[in-house]
């Protein structure tokens, strides 16, 4: 039997909302135990000191140095330390026990097709920090070689979902979405279907004093503008063959400005809905049932879109048993443990890699 590690990972998502950690227990290929989880909230300074950052970063050619961008990637760095710490003592455990952590960082910019991603995180820092070997920068290499550098997160969803009867499909619901599609010969096909909450928060963000559209109480009390929705679908990235992926700062709130608050977040809203219906269109057989995660599985309004406009059943994977806000983290865990063990974590119907790709660069205490 596969020897088992006790694993790490975190992840800092595009809603910018805080850090995700997670423990697992994992062989880093069907055994997979979830063994503790810890959200840490970033405060609305960093958020936008990160949003930002974010801003600066598309508006470059390339990475390289630029003040504002080193000074918030120190303070991630440290308030991921302060995650891993936070995430020890809830679970009983010391650093010592731990094989080794999965540390996403934070993506500035992933701009594909150009032939770079950039995410922000000092491995070896974070390495140092606690004596853990961590494995950080899990796109670059994908990208470099052709690929979209995302979704990685399939990978994981396979394990998870080895007993789901097939066809399946999980959709993540983040600021950005994508799905992982498992076909009934095991064919795993994943990529981003357009936004998620990305749009629907900046929007409460901007006009509502609101962080987040809670529960989608905002959108239910609006009607959606379909001419408006109409122009947004009309992107000629929704009708790309998968595998794609996009930036969160791909699509912007502009196309709802002097809309009433409520009428702008069912648009938003509806937006996410039918760009996952589109996605849908793009599979090589329709799912009946759609299982989510993410933050945005609690937008009750966005899972009844989503559901009217793709026919299947929409439900939180929190139904077969797993966390639906600690399933990215736990992957990037997993995929610590798989790059220890040289396995892949891209695949060509994933990412569009001309291969299967190990990714992620260790960094040893």
């Amino acid at each position: 039997m596969p020897q088992s590690t006790l694993a790490i990972g975190l992840m800092s998502g595009t809603s910018r909302d805080g850090i995700d950690a997670a423990l697992i227990e994992t062989d880093g290929e069907g055994a997979v135990a979830a063994l503790e989880f810890h959200a840490m909230a970033y405060d609305e300074g960093f958020r936008l000191r990160l949003a930002e950052a974010c801003q600066r970063a598309m508006a470059m050619e390339r990475p390289g140095f630029e003040p504002l961008i080193a000074s918030v990637e120190a303070e991630l760095t440290e308030r991921h330390v302060q995650a891993v710490a936070d995430l020890l003592g809830r679970s009983g455990h010391v650093a010592q026990d731990i094989g080794v952590i999965g540390f996403h960082g934070h993506t500035l910019a992933h701009r594909p097709e150009r032939g770079w991603t950039w995410q922000i995180g000092d491995g070896a820092g974070l390495a140092g920090a606690f004596g853990i070997p961590v494995v950080a920068d899990l796109r670059q290499a994908d990208v470099v070689a052709g690929g979209q550098g995302a979704p990685l997160l399939p990978v994981y969803h396979r394990a998870l979902a080895d007993a789901l009867a097939k066809p399946a499909a999980i959709l993540n619901l983040g600021g950005v979405a994508n799905i992982t599609f498992i076909g009934s010969d095991g064919a795993l096909i994943a990529f981003d279907t357009g936004m998620a909450s990305g749009l629907i928060d900046n929007w409460m963000q901007t006009q509502g004093h609101a962080p987040y559209d809670e529960g989608g109480a905002c959108a239910a009390r609006g009607q959606v503008d379909a001419a408006i929705l109409s122009t947004m679908l009309a992107d000629p990235w929704f009708d790309l063959p998968p595998p794609k992926s996009i930036d969160r700062e791909a699509f912007s709130i502009e196309a709802v400005r002097g809309l009433s608050l409520e009428d702008g977040a069912a648009t938003l809203t509806a937006f996410t809905a039918a760009a996952v219906a589109r996605a849908i269109d793009h599979l090589p057989q329709r799912p009946a049932e759609i299982h989510v995660a993410g933050g945005g599985r609690h937008n009750a309004t966005l899972m009844a879109m989503i559901a009217e406009r793709t026919g299947a059943s929409v439900r939180s994977v929190d139904h077969l048993g797993w966390d639906g806000d600690a399933l990215e983290a736990q992957g990037f865990a997993y995929m610590a443990v798989r790059h220890l063990k040289g396995l892949p974590i891209s695949f060509p119907g994933t990412t569009g890699a001309p291969a299967p790709m190990t990714g992620g660069v260790l960094f040893r205490p």
